[in-house]
This record gives C-alpha cells, sequence and structure tokens, in this order.
C-alpha cells in the first residue's frame, strides 16, 4: 500500500497549516460575497471589473431592506458607484471615472432555472456557479458533469460522464474546456465522477446551440469551466472526504497582488477500501478483461489495484491596475493494474497488464485594459493526453501493447470592445496545431503500426452583442482554415431573445460548426475493453464533421412558476461509423454517413417558501444515413432515446438540504441475432437496431447538514444512488462462444450509497 505520493505531500502540507487562519467579525465579508447574495436575494445582476470590488471587506446590510436601501448602504461604506440600468442589471464603478468600467459577463434571463446556483441567460446557455449550487438527487458534492447531466436535452445512454449525449450528440462531438484549455479526459473511473474537483469554484457555460463564434472545434454542446480569477487576500483552506476520495484545497495569499489557487484529490484505495469503491469498481470493469479465465484444468486469477488522482493549481498576479497573468496547470489520471497468476500441474506463471489514462495540461494568460471600454486577453496552452495499456494474455503466453497519444498546443488573443453602454464587439485570432499518434505492438508474432497525424488551424472570429430593456441579440461568424486540407470553413452563428410580454420571452438560436479531431473504435476489446475509444484526427479516409442546427424557445415566468418549451433540429455530417460504437453486422465495416435529430424539451418548475420542485421531459428522434449500411435507408442512431422523464424535488430545513429524483428514459436500440453463419464463426443479425432494451428506472436521494466547528463551515452529507436498486441494462450485444450465441448485457450501477464530511476555514 501506498502511503505517501507526490499529490498527497502537497495534502500533508495544507494540513498543517490548518490553523493558520486568522479570525475576523462574521458581520465583515468580502464585497464580492455580499453582491452575491444581494443577486440571489433580489433577483438583479452586478456587471464591475474584479480589480473594483476586490480587496474590499465591509459589513454587510442589514436584512429586510429593499434594493434601492440596500444600494445605497454599499455606495455610503464602498465610495463607489451603484448604476441602474433597469430593473435587473446594475453597473459599479468608481466615482472618479466617467466612462464605464468594463467585465464581459453573460446577462442572465431566468436565475435559478432548476435549482439555486443554475441560471439561463439570454444567448441561450446554461450557467452554473458551483459554489453557489444546490443540492441534486444522488450527488453527495456538486460533481460538474453530473449536475450538467441533469439539465434537460442531456442524457448519458450508459450512466457514463464520460459519454454525455447533448441533443443526440456522442461524448467526443463536446468541447470541454478548462480556463480555456480543451480537455480530452473527463472522468475518473474511466467515467463514473468527474474528473475535476468538484469544491473548486467553477463558472461554467454550457451552449447547447447558439454558441458565441469564440468557440471552434465542436459539432455539438460546449462546456466552457472558468476558474476564480480575483485576489481575495485571504487565507482559504478546505479539505473533505467520501467513499470514493479524499481532498484538500487552499487559497494562499503570497503577496498583497499574488494569490495562488492549489487542490489535490486521490482515491482512497492508498489508505483503505469502501463498499461504494467496490460498486464503482464493479461497474466500470464489468465486461472488461478484468475476469476470472478458465482453460481445461488451468485457472487464471487477477489481483486488481486501481487508483486516480487530480491537480489543480492557478497563480494570479495582478501586475498593476491594468494588467493581468494567470498561469493554470490540472493534471488527471487514472492507473489500473492487475496480476495474473497462471496454474495448472505443468507450469506457474505471473504477469502483469496495466492501463494508465493521464491529462496534463498547462496554460498562462494575459489581461490588459487597454481602457475602460477595450480588453485584450492572450493565451498561450498546452495540453497531453496519453492513454495506454498492456495487455499480458498469460494464457496464450502473449503481450499487446496499444497507446493513443496527443499533444495540443497553442494560443489565442481576443479583443472585447464596449461601442456603447448597450454594444459589445467581439474579436479574436486563434492558433492550434493538434498531434495525435496511435501505437499498436505484439510481442508473439512480432508486429508493430505506428501512426502519427498534424492539423494545424487558423481561426479569425467577430461577434457583435446586444441588449436592450427587452431585447438581445449576439451574432458573430467564424472562419477556420485547415491547412493540411487546404480549406476554409465559414461558421455563421446567432442568438436572439426577445421579451414580448411581462412573463414571456421568445428565444431563436442557429449555428454552424465543424470539428476534425474525433473518437473511434477499432474492436471492442481494444485497451483491456474498458476505454475502447481512441482519439484520431480528419484525413482523406475520415473528412471534417460539420453541423448545422436551430433551435427556439418560449418561457413564461410569474409567481415562481417558470414553464419553457425548446425545440431544436441538427443535422451532422461526415461521421464516421468507426466513432458510433456499433457492436452488430456493422462493428467492422469503415464508412461516412451522418445522423439527423429532431427534439423538443419541456421544463416546468415551482418555486415554494424552502421547496423547488422540477418536471422535465425531453422527446426526440435521431436517425443515421450511411450510404454503403442499411442499403442507404436512415435507421435508428446508437444513442436514440427517444422519451426522458425526470421529477426532482429539493427542499430546505433548518440547516438541512433535501434532494429526491425519479429518472426515467426509453430504452435504447440494439441488434437481435438471427441465427448463426454455416462456419459457426459469425452472427446472422436482424435489421440494425431494430429492437430496444427496456425502459430505465431510478430513484436518488441526498441530505446535507450543514454546521460549524467554531469558526470553521462543516458539512455532512449521505446520498443514494439507485434507491430501489435496479438492474437497468444499458447495453446489449452478442458473441460467438464454440458455435453458440453468448448474449452480453452491461448493467448499470446499483444500489450505491455514499458519504461524505467537509470542513471549510
Amino acid at each position: 500500500m501506498k502511503i505517501l505520493n507526490k499529490p498527497f505531500l502537497l495534502l500533508l502540507i495544507l494540513f498543517i497549516n490548518i490553523f493558520i487562519t486568522s479570525s475576523q467579525n462574521e458581520n465583515v465579508l468580502p464585497l464580492t460575497e455580499i453582491l452575491k447574495n444581494i443577486e440571489k436575494q433580489y433577483n438583479v445582476s452586478f456587471s464591475y471589473a474584479d480589480k473594483t470590488v476586490e480587496s474590499l471587506n465591509i459589513e454587510k446590510p442589514k436584512d429586510k431592506l429593499k434594493l434601492k436601501e440596500v444600494l445605497e448602504v454599499l455606495r455610503l461604506k464602498t465610495n463607489l458607484e451603484f448604476k441602474l440600468l433597469n430593473e435587473r442589471f446594475i453597473i459599479i464603478k468608481n466615482k472618479n471615472t466617467d466612462s464605464i468600467l468594463f467585465e464581459n459577463l453573460d446577462e442572465i434571463s431566468v436565475q435559478g432555472y432548476l435549482t439555486s446556483g443554475i441560471s439561463k441567460n439570454n444567448d441561450g446557455s446554461i450557467q452554473l456557479e458551483t459554489n453557489k449550487l444546490g443540492i441534486l438527487p444522488g450527488l453527495i458534492e456538486p460533481d460538474v458533469l453530473q449536475a450538467i447531466n441533469a439539465l434537460p436535452g442531456v442524457v448519458s445512454v450508459d450512466e457514463s460522464i464520460s459519454n454525455l449525449n447533448i441533443r443526440g450528440g456522442t461524448h467526443d462531438q463536446n468541447l470541454i474546456l478548462f480556463d480555456g484549455i480543451r480537455m480530452y479526459q473527463s472522468g475518473h473511473f474511466f467515467g463514473l465522477i468527474s474528473a475535476f474537483n468538484p469544491h473548486l469554484k467553477y463558472n461554467i457555460k454550457l451552449s447547447k446551440g447558439g454558441s458565441s463564434a469564440k468557440y471552434g472545434e465542436s459539432i455539438s454542446s460546449i462546456i466552457d469551466m472558468k476558474l476564480p480569477n480575483t485576489i481575495t487576500n485571504s487565507f482559504e483552506l478546505g479539505m473533505g472526504m467520501n467513499l470514493l476520495n479524499l481532498d484538500v484545497l487552499s487559497t494562499i495569499p503570497l503577496k498583497k497582488n499574488i494569490e495562488l489557487q492549489i487542490a489535490t484529490r486521490r482515491s482512497t484505495t492508498d489508505f483503505f477500501n469502501t463498499p461504494t469503491f467496490d460498486q464503482y469498481f464493479k461497474r466500470a470493469f464489468q465486461n472488461s478483461d478484468l475476469q476470472l479465465i478458465t482453460n481445461n484444468n488451468s485457472t487464471v486469477t487477477k489481483d486488481e489495484n486501481f487508483s486516480f488522482y487530480d491537480i489543480y493549481g492557478k497563480l494570479i498576479w495582478d501586475i498593476d491596475d491594468k494588467q493581468q497573468l494567470r498561469f493554470v496547470l490540472l493534471n488527471i489520471e487514472n492507473d489500473l493494474t492487475y496480476n495474473e497468476s497462471f496454474l495448472n500441474p505443468s507450469r506457474t506463471e505471473e504477469l502483469m497488464s496495466e492501463l494508465n489514462q493521464k491529462n496534463i495540461s498547462s496554460g498562462i494568460t494575459y489581461l490588459v485594459d487597454w481602457s475602460d471600454r477595450f480588453k485584450v486577453t492572450a493565451q498561450a496552452y498546452f495540453t497531453f493526453y496519453n492513454l495506454s495499456s498492456v495487455n499480458a494474455n498469460i494464457v496464450n503466453q502473449q503481450s499487446f501493447i496499444q497507446e493513443n497519444e496527443i499533444q495540443d498546443n497553442g494560443y489565442k488573443i481576443d479583443t472585447d470592445l464596449i461601442v456603447s453602454p448597450n454594444t459589445t464587439w467581439s474579436n479574436g485570432y486563434h492558433f492550434s496545431q493538434i498531434a495525435i499518434s496511435n501505437l499498436e505492438q505484439v510481442d508473439d508474432p512480432l508486429f508493430r503500426r505506428f501512426i502519427k497525424q498534424v492539423l494545424v488551424t487558423h481561426s479569425l472570429y467577430s461577434q457583435l452583442n446586444y441588449s436592450g430593456d427587452n431585447f438581445y441579440i449576439k451574432g458573430g461568424l467564424r472562419m477556420n482554415y485547415f491547412e493540411k486540407f487546404n480549406r476554409f470553413s465559414f461558421e455563421p452563428r446567432l442568438a436572439f431573445n426577445y421579451k414580448f410580454h411581462e412573463n414571456f420571452k421568445f428565444e431563436f438560436t442557429t449555428d454552424f460548426k465543424s470539428q476534425a479531431t474525433s473518437q473511434i473504435i477499432d474492436l471492442q476489446n481494444d485497451f483491456l475493453g474498458i476505454e475502447k475509444r481512441r482519439w484520431v484526427l480528419a484525413n482523406e479516409s475520415t473528412p471534417i464533421i460539420t453541423s448545422q442546427q436551430i433551435g427556439m424557445g418560449l418561457f413564461y415566468e410569474k409567481n415562481k412558476w417558470l414553464v419553457s418549451v425548446e425545440s431544436y433540429y441538427k443535422k451532422v455530417n461526415n461521421i464516421s461509423s468507426r466513432s458510433q460504437g456499433f457492436q452488430n453486422q456493422f462493428q467492422l465495416i469503415n464508412d461516412i454517413g451522418s445522423y439527423e435529430v429532431k427534439g423538443i424539451d419541456l421544463l416546468i418548475h415551482k418555486k415554494f417558501k424552502n421547496f423547488k420542485t422540477w418536471l422535465s421531459y425531453s422527446y426526440s428522434t435521431n436517425d443515421y444515413i450511411f450510404e454503403n449500411l442499411n442499403n442507404s435507408k436512415s435507421f435508428p442512431n446508437n444513442v436514440d432515446i427517444r422519451n426522458v422523464i425526470s421529477l426532482d424535488g429539493t427542499y430546505n430545513y433548518k440547516n438541512f438540504d433535501i434532494a429526491l429524483g425519479f429518472n426515467w428514459h426509453s430504452g435504447r436500440p440494439f441488434t437481435q441475432p438471427n441465427g448463426i453463419s454455416p462456419n459457426g464463426n459469425n452472427i446472422n443479425y436482424e435489421a440494425a437496431n431494430s429492437s430496444r432494451l427496456n425502459s430505465y428506472l431510478r430513484l436518488d436521494s441526498s441530505i446535507n447538514y450543514n454546521f460549524k466547528i467554531g469558526k470553521a463551515k462543516a458539512t455532512a452529507g449521505v446520498s443514494v444512488w439507485n434507491i430501489l436498486n435496479r438492474s437497468n441494462v444499458l447495453n446489449t450485444y452478442y458473441d460467438v462462444d464454440n458455435g453458440n450465441v453468448t448474449q452480453i448485457d452491461n448493467i448499470s450501477l446499483g444500489f450505491t450509497p455514499n458519504a461524505s464530511f467537509r470542513v471549510r476555514f
């Protein structure tokens, strides 16, 4: 058992500093925290430059004051001006300047979209602030991607947050950004929990359609995670554990204008195993190579060891009032090893197999305010992703090595200009160089194949945002030039929001996108059959993927009721059949095709005094069209989930937060066998995806209790995933065993309790 390792050297240091925190008056709070409370209480939104409010600590205003009275109190205590643009938006500026200070913030259309901390923006995107996020059913902590999975129009066909299907797309078609840097790995436990520390203070923007022109390399959704960017000048420390992992994070002021954010998290297996961890392990590695194998009088037994960790660091340096420098680093890793012991009368042998997945990303960002109306942001970044496995087949005395590696580096220059108090003009240039390599090597018989591809992309974009009292429009154009193909791609984007009645809003979004990277599956037993997908670049046989999407929505909000209806149409072209995970007659066929999605999302949300409840329903059809498959006829997509229903509720009582949620969706399609070939080696199948699995049903709950230990804030929680212990079949496929067809089912996570304790200083 490992007791000390690099991630936990940092953890140990931070634990030693637990008593460094200084005491202060509980009524005196940072101005930023007070502003957040006012936004929540009065349903308003503040716009300000970070440097305007940073390092200001004041006594919080008294309760039960009117909004204008609160603003007057703040004005007197801070010597700042608070200018009301309308009934909801307030600009904060210094008294010694006449111009409007600039901070590029999204304008909120609906607050508390599901629970606290989730808002709907005027451009159709959804905003999640994890430090404000209310409790969600089945979650012991604010898991970033699990929270997104709770939103209408988002589903995972296999319960994996490494396989989020947003409006019918596959997970590799989502662009996931961590402080502006693209992530190629998003999950621990190979997809069951998020790879991003849930206790960092993320500001997340999810764009399902009508995304900003600044985003590229995605034909589905954008998940943009931004980390805290403001110096607090106060030491903060938080630590906690649950039955899967331990973590610690801290904010450390180094100087008045320099601050360090740092966090680390590691699985509990370095110290002990838990029943919860065993449940996740069983779910993650079922139907993989980690099984008991017998061979006549021989037996192969296996001893597995799995662990994961992530490390985050960010240095914030305010050079002066107009210049800022930011350094960020993120290291994510999953590591699996297992020893095989071969026992029979003639010989005894041991071999070790392993699977490692890691993502290391770093970036440096320079921000400069040339004036109160013009801002420039420049970023250089580097990402290294590696998935490698050694499959030591002890029965056949053969070793099979596989590796998928990405090196992604580039830089971005973005500018924002305030043309008027209602109009912002954004422009930028992005340079990207992506190198992807794939290695396969067998020792007996000797075989080695190594393929490396490189793609350089230049992108320019321009976008105009206008916001009036009842009217919002965002229009832009992105132009990509792919050097390898000598090809231009022009991608218009548009988002429009109009409040045509006191309680009604209409929304329209559309975008054109392209993507040159994707994930494919060569064989279902690749990488030990656990993480079968590998990243590849577009080439002569696999063209650049393109998409067109259009969406419309109607929103009604009155008396704490929210009713929204959103419809959309999406067409995606040039997808490879190898990227779709076929496990039927098309499994080994390489063809280029498209899919078409039509859908509608309904949300009904009601707030009471201490109770919130919401019902969401999604209906969609998602069909493939491949020229050389199924006689060129359309057939259901592998992720075609027609109906999705979610009914959730949260209740706050004193220091308790309680959540209960019901999730149901219709079964995904699969292909039934229709006998076996005369040679007994191949399966004959019925029409592709002509059958459907039974429907999926899950009931979850969570309870948190908030209290204090001295001056420290603490939270204890319990959650249960799948209370009914229902064995949902997530996927069904077939194999041939001794001339017989064998059915293999992939089963969902069963009854899984979890418990957590967390303390913040």
